[in-house]
């Protein structure tokens, strides 16, 4: 069996791995395709994502979408019958911190979620020929829903759960500064959710022209400040891109009274941002961590339009991980890569 293994910063293998079985309450899945995220690059480019640093090897991956196989002993409920194609709900939260008792279990202190490093031993990932999960975290697809366009179902969530943070939006002016994989699916949940008006902005022409194949009502360069494309001001914004000045951005077009999401991970340490922005106009700076219920969304938003297949650029075998990754972070060339894991 074959895995993409993260060995430390810019060693990245396909390894040979142990077949799992799966044990107590368990389930075996047959990796079809698995999206190559952000976080995934992070690793391989930098060793770690945010303060979440590399200590010893590690699959990768938390994006996968398969069929199963066979259960453990004790897998109860009503669970999909081997050979069902299922997405993988990737976090497995404790249920019994104070974050979960709270009902916010995409925070949950002591989670573990596929393919992270926040926790030693690392949580390995999905990105293997088989995997090995809970039961509970499957998921079957709709009926008429692909693998190749579900497996984008755990960054869609991603997506939700920011569009979430912000509130209602309808009939709202929504700012997404940040044009990437993620970027692209906020613009398209902010628009499902009833946006009335979503513009994007990237340093990138190809990523915008991503962006409108999202639904992006309009696109603007983010080097150029003086484009009258730029919205005056915008109801509430989503910060995507993970840099500094995409922050600084949103917090000097929101409206008073407007709320700012923080969803692209920051670079470790201190961010320097117009702080008093946030008080002379009562801005509302929210963080938004992962996901948790909007999985199951996700998939029925996915099934319902066509259009999330355009977000998908290149689909590589696993044999060819390392060129996968470095076009993955060729965002002037690409949004979503994904690993197609079907025996060869």
């Amino acid at each position: 069996m074959l895995g993409c293994v993260i060995h430390g910063q810019g060693d990245l293998r396909v390894d040979e791995l142990p077949t799992p079985s799966p044990g107590p309450g368990e389930a075996l899945v047959a990796v079809r395709y698995g999206g190559v995220c952000g976080s995934d690059l992070h690793y391989w480019r930098h060793g770690g994502v945010g303060d979440f640093r590399l200590r010893e090897p590690m699959v990768l991956g938390h994006e996968i979408v398969g069929t199963v196989l066979a259960y453990g002993t004790g897998a109860t409920g009503t669970l999909p019958v081997p050979g069902t194609a299922v997405a993988v709900h990737p976090a497995t939260p404790c249920g019994v911190c104070p974050e979960c008792a709270d009902g916010r279990r995409n925070v949950c202190r002591d989670t573990r979620y596929l393919g992270s490093a926040a926790r030693t031993p690392h949580v390995q990932g999905g990105f293997a020929t088989q995997v090995v999960v809970p039961a509970e975290q499957l998921r079957p697809l709709p009926p008429d829903l692909p693998l190749r366009r579900a497996v984008l179902a755990e960054p869609l969530s991603v997506a939700l759960h920011a569009v979430g943070r912000v509130g209602d939006v309808r009939g709202k002016h929504v700012l997404v500064t940040g044009a990437g994989p993620i970027g692209c699916l906020v613009v398209a949940a902010a628009k499902a959710a009833g946006a009335a008006r979503v513009t994007a902005t990237d340093l990138l022409p190809r990523a915008l022209e991503y962006a409108v194949a999202a639904g992006a009502d309009s696109v603007v360069r983010a080097d150029e400040p003086s484009s009258p494309d730029w919205p005056s001001e915008v109801d509430a914004a989503v910060e995507a891109s993970g840099v500094a000045a995409g922050l600084d951005t949103c917090l000097r077009l929101v409206r008073r009274g407007g709320v700012v999401v923080q969803l692209g991970m920051l670079p470790p340490g201190r961010s320097a941002f117009p702080g008093n922005l946030l008080v002379s106009r009562e801005i509302d700076l929210r963080g938004a961590f992962r996901f948790d219920r909007e999985f199951d969304t996700a998939l029925t938003l996915l099934a319902s339009e066509p259009r999330f297949d355009r977000l998908i650029s290149a689909v590589l075998p696993l044999t060819e991980a390392e060129p996968a990754f470095t076009l993955a972070t060729n965002r002037a060339e690409s949004c979503k890569v994904l690993l197609d894991f079907t025996p060869h």
